[in-house]
């Protein structure tokens, strides 16, 4: 089957899924499952329309090419003017349906839960952390997105150990997820006396927000300590066991989640950070099995990936994986306008996709 049909059939069939679902009473009364499958609902309620106009157009093509044999040759005329308005109507359609084939998955409509650590360089890469996360929080509220911190440590100098965010707004993750790798600055640090320029380097994990429909926890796979919560200048927040560090067993993760002052909140947060990481590691584990339309066609994503330099001294910003720069680099992590470099790879992607179509046909 072409593989613009068969993803668009697998969103109809998952459609009609949801539909029995929602009417099921145990769903009903998950309040936090009907939610999540409603908003499912949503986001493949275009494919379903979609996939029942084909079907109509199909039919009516059968129809009316059973008539161009009609002994009336007005009847017959009649007839080639419903095939090509069909023909012509269908060779719309899937124009539309391989854009989205080639621009979307199904995580591009979901929120963007961004984890960014120092690697090596000391204090200088902690600064950069910091400056990453000001650069995403101004590209974000400029489109309209809100940013909900999920866990944070502070180091020295106004530089950040390591943050994990959540990005809630349309297009979040399709627009974040190819920041994933490393991320590299080259600049004179304020310490450095003699004007050397230092390289240091921060990772960047962007993964898909998972609903708890999604990912399946059993509550009896987790281990739950609440600890003092480790702050500078014996903060109010430091008095109360309010720091939830949620170890999953079966897997191995830990999360520690300390930005909210009450217990209950600071779980709900690492909940939503496991869920993530659960959800990402059983995708990455389906990799392997997916079509090549539907992976990156611009790198893999990985962190120890090297994707851009950030070049203060020459003013450039240099995503290697396209060879793509940009200007202005103070102006650019300060403002948050990386338009134009996420619309490069957004491109640079959807050509690769073109290009794989072609020969697979």
């Amino acid at each position: 089957m072409d593989p613009i049909l068969a993803r668009l059939k697998t969103s109809a069939d998952r459609f009609d899924e949801i539909e029995r679902l929602i009417s099921d009473p145990t769903i009903i009364s998950n309040g936090a499952k009907y939610s999540a499958l409603m908003k499912e609902r949503g986001t493949l309620l275009r494919d379903h329309g979609r996939a029942r106009r084909l079907e109509a157009l199909q039919k009516s093509l059968e129809d009316a090419k059973s008539l161009l044999k009609d002994p009336d040759a007005e009847m017959r005329a009649e007839a080639q003017k419903e095939v090509d308005s069909a023909n012509a109507e269908m060779n719309g359609l899937m124009k539309q349906l391989e854009n989205d084939f080639l621009t979307e998955d199904e995580d591009s409509h979901r929120n963007a839960i961004v984890e960014i650590r120092p690697g090596p360089g000391g204090e200088e890469a902690a600064l950069f952390v910091a400056d990453l996360t000001k650069m995403y929080t101004k590209y974000a509220e400029k489109r309209g997105w809100k940013i909900e911190v999920l866990d944070m440590g502070d180091a020295e100098m106004g530089g950040l150990k390591h943050i994990s965010f959540r990005v809630e707004g349309t297009g979040a993750f399709k627009h974040l997820r190819y920041e994933s790798g490393t991320h590299r600055v080259q600049r004179v640090p304020e310490t450095e006396s003699q004007g050397r320029v230092h390289t240091s380097t921060a990772t960047v994990a962007v993964l898909p927000e998972a609903e708890e429909v999604d990912v399946q926890i059993n509550e009896a796979d987790l281990d739950i300590q609440a600890t003092r919560s480790g702050g500078p200048g014996g903060q109010a927040v430091n008095k109360t066991s309010s720091c939830i560090i949620l170890v999953h067993k079966p897997s191995g993760i830990q999360i520690r989640c300390q930005v909210e002052r009450s217990q209950h909140q600071n779980r709900a947060l690492a909940m939503r950070l496991l869920r993530a990481r659960l959800y990402e590691m059983k995708a990455h584990a389906q990799k392997s099995a997916r079509d090549d339309l539907r992976k990156s066609q611009i790198g893999t994503g990985d962190r120890s990936e090297k994707i851009r330099t950030y070049n203060y001294p020459q003013s450039r910003i240099t995503d290697h994986r396209i060879g793509f720069s940009v200007h202005n680099l103070p102006a650019v992590m300060a403002n948050g306008t990386i338009e134009e470099l996420i619309q490069a790879l957004l491109d640079a992607d959807r050509e690769a996709k073109v290009k794989s179509l072609a020969t697979s046909k």
